[in-house]
């Protein structure tokens, strides 16, 4: 027997990495699509749009990651163990005297390993991912709208209105040009150009406009449309060469890292939890500490969570057994999520809306992983179950026979 367990213990990781694997990469990649969609929408026609699109979301990977792998976690191990289950080969390894709890060993090494990962990626990855994410955010919405300019076509840019008649986008530069900026009751400037260019100033954050042998005309606030006000003043003049920063600088986005809660690794945040920074309050810092740490020590509860879902002994309520299974999941998810919110917002207690919940999941995980591995008794939830599946077989039988009448 001694020679058997690394063997099966093998056997038992194989299958459970091959729906692990598949699950979170498609996870992956429809998260990622989604937002793939948004950031061509905010990139396309900027310079180097591909490449700050794809930089982008090498960001988000571990963001996504942090919900991809618990999931597909929990997903390889409801389709390993119900493939055991379903071919007797959980039967067969208890009758050469291994019994389900120690198949279960190997599973959780694999979970003790996965809420390790879970430490790196949650507690230090995630937040200078989010915060390299959010800084070249800013960089991009301030890259002015002239890189998306087309020729002959009016464009808005702010509170400034402009066309442009020749855009070559290779150097950043554009012939004749004819630009409105409107002041508000300040009044407007109008200024045309035979030439231009964006240019990079040392020192500012912002692309700068360079416009060539133009002439203004600024208007100091707006005529009385009533005529009972004397006209507004204006200034007409000529120049050679004029420089003017584009775009607006945002102390929201583009900032030192640590101003968000969420961009603070975790000894950060344990650090001070007391002494948040400006825009962070005590009680957003203890619902994202007390986050963190339930999300990572969640790992290490689904192979106890999963496995008694996992084995049935009918094989038409698999599927029934899988959707119990992931509502449980994302209930307690959302349980969570909530439950940081109170925190957040009314300053609630973490442990009671956090950590009880959380305590509620492992007892009722313990519980019936216990009776799946040292009780013969069938599972209390197997009679629950097989209402839902005769429940669905009916539904799907007449919805079928009403199909066909429909048809005929």
């Amino acid at each position: 027997m001694g020679s058997l367990l690394p063997i099966g213990a093998r056997y038992v990781l194989r299958q459970i990495a091959k729906p692990l694997l598949a699950a979170m990469a498609i996870g992956l990649v429809v998260l990622l699509s989604e937002r793939l969609v948004r950031l061509l929408d905010l990139t396309l026609g900027k310079r180097n749009s591909f490449s700050m699109v794809f930089e982008m979301l090498a960001y988000l990977v571990p963001h996504y990651l942090g919900l991809a792998l618990p999931a597909a976690f929990f997903l390889g191990l409801l389709f390993g163990f119900n493939r055991l289950s379903r071919q007797c080969e959980i039967e067969a390894f208890m009758a050469s005297g291994i019994g389900l709890y120690q198949l279960t060993r190997p599973v959780l090494v694999m979970a003790v390993a996965f809420a390790a990962l879970s430490v790196v990626i949650v507690g230090f990855i995630q937040p200078h991912g989010r915060y390299a994410y959010r800084s070249l955010v800013h960089a991009v919405k301030n890259v002015e709208i002239f890189y998306l300019a087309e020729a002959g076509v009016f464009m808005q840019a702010g509170n400034r209105t402009f066309i442009l008649d020749k855009v070559s986008r290779e150097d950043s530069r554009f012939e004749r040009i004819f630009l409105f900026h409107d002041k508000g009751p300040e009044g407007s400037e109008t200024i045309t150009s035979t030439n231009g260019a964006l240019i990079e100033v040392p020192g500012e954050r912002r692309p700068v406009l360079r416009l060539e042998g133009g002439h203004r005309l600024a208007i100091e606030g707006w005529p009385d449309p009533d005529g009972k006000e004397p006209l507004p003043l204006y200034v007409v003049g000529q120049f050679s060469e004029v420089e003017t920063p584009l775009g607006r600088l945002s102390d929201q986005l583009f900032r030192a890292r640590g101003l968000d809660e969420r961009e603070l690794t975790l000894p950060e945040l344990v650090a001070r939890r007391d002494t948040p920074p400006a825009g962070a309050t005590v009680h957003d810092m203890r619902a994202e500490l007390h986050r963190r740490i339930i999300s990572i020590l969640t790992v290490l509860i689904l192979p106890i969570l999963a496995i008694p879902f996992s084995l049935g002994r009918r094989r038409g309520h698999r599927a029934y057994r899988f959707g119990i299974a992931l509502i449980v999941l994302v209930a307690f998810h959302e349980i969570i999520e909530q439950g940081a919110l109170a925190v957040r917002v009314r300053g609630a207690s973490p442990y009671l809306t956090m950590w009880t919940p959380f305590l509620v999941l492992v007892g009722f995980s313990v519980w019936r992983y216990v009776r799946c591995c040292f009780n013969v008794a069938s599972d209390s939830l197997e009679p629950l179950i097989e209402r839902l599946g005769e429940a669905g077989s009916w539904v799907l039988a007449h919805l079928t026979s009403w199909r066909r009448q429909a048809g005929a």
